[in-house]
């Protein structure tokens, strides 16, 4: 239908729309676009964190908790049962000295456990895809029933040939003395073995944390067997054996844990100072890697030579930083929309001046780029003005045509009835109802710096509900017509 321009137009009334709930949404996902996320929460091997990523652990960490309690619990007893006979028979430093072990063994327990072993991160799908091509260019051709040969490489490490191993889960050629986890299912650097009773591997990063855990341990351990087999026989001089049992029942299950458990954690302690002292890891010493079996002039090419340098190197050298990174924030490379359930999506920043298309009032039957090089309107002049500063992807309104006009900071929407009456229209729905008050919208010529259009000023989400309600307002007026 047609409408001409003598034709009258019939009164109409505008239904009154909510936009409450689009504006929620839109908080709501400009608050869940916000929201960061980290590293830790993507990390691709078998770990749990905890603490927004502080802490590190293995998944199995039930033995973990036995350990702690095993601990807290037979110190516990000691230093409730034994302590305050010994410190008014004896002397008070036992106290003291049994209180600084415990605190430094649960020092180390937990840098030990809680820390990042020296995890090393996994080759991204480029990497990897190099990594690929580069090991076909250097396999050669392959044909039917073509083995490829076993993914290594070597290294000399001080006149050693040392072999590095192609991992196939991280997609990396493991560097000297790494190995790949099965439990954490990670590659770990000088991966030394996983350790169930502190809830983590031991590796580059904590190996001094974990060797001085068990030897304070030791200590503690033999500090505890010690006193109180003296707390018992100290009673049994005043009172008998069977009083001083009544006396002190707790004294018995302490002497009971400490005997059981103080041989195998001297041993472990002195297996690992004799590791220390020569510069190896349990894997290493496990497997024979540099054992003399194997080749008459093998040797520990990671060895000084010395075994106080080798204690030193291993406890007291430059503690490496972490490698994967586990509290950095995620860097998207593209910007992800957040849907809605009612199909509407909030973009980033460099995406918003895209919406503005959508809340033009100008209505057309086809679509029509505006600005740049794309179509004119038929009838109608080349974009200019003002109001053509704007590049060919930014939605702008054409300056010549009739009833729009650029004054101060709003383009006006005028009464073509009013001011032009030659005016020719794309399609009937173009046709302006006329009103009593002007439709107006922000000018894009007003809202530019130094000739550049600023997205932010032209998408303002706070005016987004007022120009999406007249829009919506110009449809269900122009509808009843």
């Amino acid at each position: 239908m047609h409408l001409g321009l003598d034709e009258p137009v019939r009164e109409c009334q505008y239904n009154p729309i909510c936009t409450r709930n689009s504006s929620s949404m839109e908080t709501s996902g400009h608050k869940k676009k916000r929201t960061p996320r980290r590293k830790w929460q993507i990390f691709p091997g078998r770990n749990r964190f905890y603490c927004n990523g502080r802490v590190m652990m293995a998944r199995q960490t039930g033995v973990f908790y036995l350990t702690l309690v095993l601990i807290m619990v037979t110190s516990g007893l000691f230093f409730a049962f034994d302590c305050p006979f010994l410190a008014s028979n004896l002397t008070p430093a036992i106290p003291v000295i049994g209180g600084v072990l415990f605190v430094f063994v649960l020092g180390m327990l937990f840098r030990a456990s809680f820390s990042d072993p020296g995890v090393l991160p996994r080759a991204t799908p480029d990497e990897a895809a190099d990594l690929e091509r580069q090991i076909d260019a250097a396999n050669g051709p392959s044909g039917p029933g073509y083995r490829p040969p076993p993914r290594t490489r070597e290294v000399v490490v001080n006149g050693q040939t040392v072999k590095l191993k192609y991992c196939f889960t991280c997609k990396i050629f493991r560097p000297p003395r790494a190995s790949h986890c099965s439990l954490c299912d990670n590659c770990v650097e000088r991966f030394d073995h996983h350790c169930p009773w502190v809830g983590n591997c031991v590796g580059k990063r904590n190996y001094r944390f974990f060797y001085l855990f068990i030897l304070s341990l030791s200590f503690l351990t033999i500090f505890i067997f010690a006193f109180v087999i003296t707390h018992v026989i100290l009673r049994s001089n005043r009172t008998g054996f069977l009083s001083a049992l009544k006396d002190s029942p707790a004294s018995v299950l302490e002497v009971l844990v400490c005997f059981f458990s103080v041989w195998s954690i001297m041993g472990l302690s002195g297996f690992h100072t004799y590791l220390i002292s020569s510069n190896q890891t349990t894997n290493e010493d496990i497997k024979g890697s540099w054992s003399t079996k194997r080749a008459k002039d093998n040797y520990n090419p990671y060895s000084y030579g010395n075994i106080l340098t080798n204690c030193c190197a291993a406890l007291c050298g430059p503690l490496p930083p972490s490698l994967i990174d586990r509290r950095g924030l995620i860097q998207s490379d593209t910007p992800q929309p957040v849907s809605h359930s009612n199909g509407s999506s909030m973009y980033n920043s460099t995406q918003l001046h895209t919406h503005m298309a959508a809340t033009t009032p100008l209505l057309h039957s086809d679509p029509v780029m505006m600005g740049g090089e794309g179509p004119t309107l038929p009838g109608k002049s080349s974009l200019g003005g003002p109001c053509a500063s704007l590049a060919p992807s930014q939605p702008s309104l054409p300056s010549s045509m009739p009833g729009l006009g650029c004054a101060g900071d709003m383009l006006t929407l005028r009464d073509p009835d009013t001011h032009c009456h030659h005016h020719h229209f794309v399609s009937p729905e173009e046709t302006p109802s006329p009103g009593p008050m002007p439709l107006t919208l922000p000018c894009p010529a007003h809202m530019t710096h130094g000739g550049h259009m600023n997205p932010a000023q032209l998408y303002d989400p706070a005016s987004q509900d007022s120009l999406h309600e007249d829009s919506v307002r110009g449809l269900v007026k122009l509808s009843s017509v």
